[in-house]
């Protein structure tokens, strides 16, 4: 009776280690803000995305200030959010570069946001075939942007990342001329001097990983819109290998979650 009693103990408790691990664990990434008060709101952002995350499941998200100095963090991690300066410098310049590595081997999503989805121009000959591999696409900073307002197009809505929200006009800084590989889908488009620009797409990796690349968000007011957070929620449940309800991403959070605080002054 004993032994009976010992065997079901084991069973339960890898049955419930099980459960824990099959929870899905989104990594996001920031930095502090370098540009002016309410663009580039990094960490802030982050945290936002995290709270609309635990909206949609068993989801643990973890925020991080840079790439994270505790390997812990990377443990059992799905999806990799980046929203930061260019992504290209931070991910794959120094040692952190073979931990990136591997996680993306092994099929961990990948999201870049802004400028993260960029390399600077000056590495591109060192750090571009890497960085094409993993995201499927890259805008080359500084090379050619333009602020203004323009309609956001779906260019495949019958994409999970396109559920749950439609066209609608945006007031953003715009990338001109992104670099996007055959392999990439542009998923997203807007005008910029009646020209137009792809602004996202999406990359199924060989590795059986799933990449996704916007150029929008540089003001913090889009991401307090509901449809600008749905379809970036919807990207990173997708890169996750999260399945989307038809209506899309979870996203509906309080005034005060979405409230940048003042601007502290000396």
């Amino acid at each position: 009776m004993i032994q009976k009693r010992v065997a079901i103990f084991c069973v339960c408790s890898m049955l419930v280690i099980s459960i824990a691990h099959a929870q899905t664990k989104v990594l996001l990434v920031g930095q502090e803000p370098d540009h002016p008060y309410g663009t580039h709101m990094y960490m802030h952002t982050n945290e936002v995305l995290a709270k609309c995350l635990a909206l949609n499941g068993k989801i643990e998200s973890v925020v991080s200030d840079s790439w994270p100095k505790n390997e812990k963090m990377l443990e059992r991690v799905d999806a990799i959010v980046v929203y930061s300066s260019p992504a290209a410098e931070l991910l794959l310049d120094g040692p952190q570069r073979n931990q990136v590595d591997v996680l993306i081997n092994a099929g961990v999503g990948l999201v870049t946001i802004h400028w993260a989805s960029s390399v600077k121009q000056e590495d591109f000959d060192r750090l571009g075939p890497k960085w094409l591999s993993y995201l499927g696409g890259t805008w080359i900073s500084n090379v050619g942007l333009e602020l203004g307002e323009s309609a956001l197009v779906q260019l495949q809505p019958d994409h999970p990342i396109s559920r749950g929200w439609k066209e609608y006009w945006i007031h953003d800084e715009f990338y001109l001329n992104p670099t996007i590989t055959d392999e990439a889908t542009p998923l997203l488009q807007a005008t910029s001097n009646e020209k137009p620009v792809v602004v996202g797409w999406a990359y199924d990796r060989p590795d059986g990983g799933r990449s996704f690349a916007t150029t929008l968000g540089h003001f913090y007011e889009n991401f307090q819109r509901v449809d600008f957070r749905r379809m970036i929620v919807n990207a990173i449940l997708w890169s996750a290998h999260v399945e989307i309800h038809p209506s899309g991403a979870r996203v509906d959070l309080s005034q005060e979650d979405l409230a940048l605080l003042p601007e502290l002054t000396p």
